[in-house]
């Protein structure tokens, strides 16, 4: 009779693998969860932003005009810094998050500058309870004195000495005009959005106040007034 077959009485070698636990499991899904949950907060806070541009941009009634000229694409406020009436330096970029209305002229401020920071001034005035989200700004361009006749009208007004040079980097003029012959106006993001014609008016100032107007109604959802 023939025998069995013999077996080895060692034990049973098994290797075991560890399972992944349900926390390993559960790490990519919330790292998915929490990315979408951060832009969709990102995407709340910019709409009010993207809401006012498209409606001021895109969703225009039919015939509707700008009176100024809009810069495409837009031109944001630069990292220079400047140097105000009292000698102290200024950076550019802390005009942000107010509206500005910019004139840009010699310190000795000919007729045209002058009877740009008399529009500045009167504009503003002309916006009433959103004039405070406004501020008018004369970018003086050279290092002559300003007259102390003009000091009192500047009061209210933000004066700062930007060499020429540099403002030509970030402004500029319509074909055949000069830096001095326009008001310029920056939005609260700090972006140059607009410029108006040349050598504006008394007569033109009611179709530039228009355009204020509108930019403020556009905008008053997410701008507010002050710094």
């Amino acid at each position: 009779m023939s025998r069995p077959p013999a077996f080895d009485d060692q034990p049973l070698g098994l290797t075991v693998h560890s399972m992944p636990s349900p926390q390993d499991m559960a790490a990519p899904a919330q790292t998915r969860v929490g990315r979408w949950k951060m832009l969709l907060v990102l995407l709340v806070c910019a709409a009010p932003v993207v809401a006012s541009y498209l409606t001021y941009y895109v969703i225009r009634p039919e015939g509707r005009r700008n009176f100024g000229e809009l810069i495409e694409p837009q031109r944001a406020l630069p990292d220079l810094v400047a140097q105000g009436l009292d000698g102290k330096p200024v950076n550019l970029l802390t005009l942000k998050d107010q509206w500005l209305l910019i004139s840009v002229a010699g310190a000795q401020c000919d007729t045209t500058c002058a009877n740009h920071l008399y529009l500045q001034r009167q504009l503003r005035e002309g916006l009433g309870k959103n004039k405070d989200r406004l501020d008018w700004v004369w970018l003086i361009d050279d290092a002559a004195p300003v007259p102390a006749e003009i000091w009192p009208a500047l009061q209210t007004a933000t004066v700062l000495r930007v060499p020429a040079q540099d403002l030509r980097t970030w402004l500029s003029a319509a074909p055949g005009a000069k830096l001095s012959d326009h008001l310029y106006l920056v939005d609260p993001l700090g972006n140059w959005m607009m410029r108006f014609p040349a050598k504006l008016t008394a007569e033109q100032a009611p179709n530039a106040k228009r355009d204020l107007e509108r930019l403020m109604r556009a905008s008053e959802s997410w701008d507010q007034a002050g710094r």
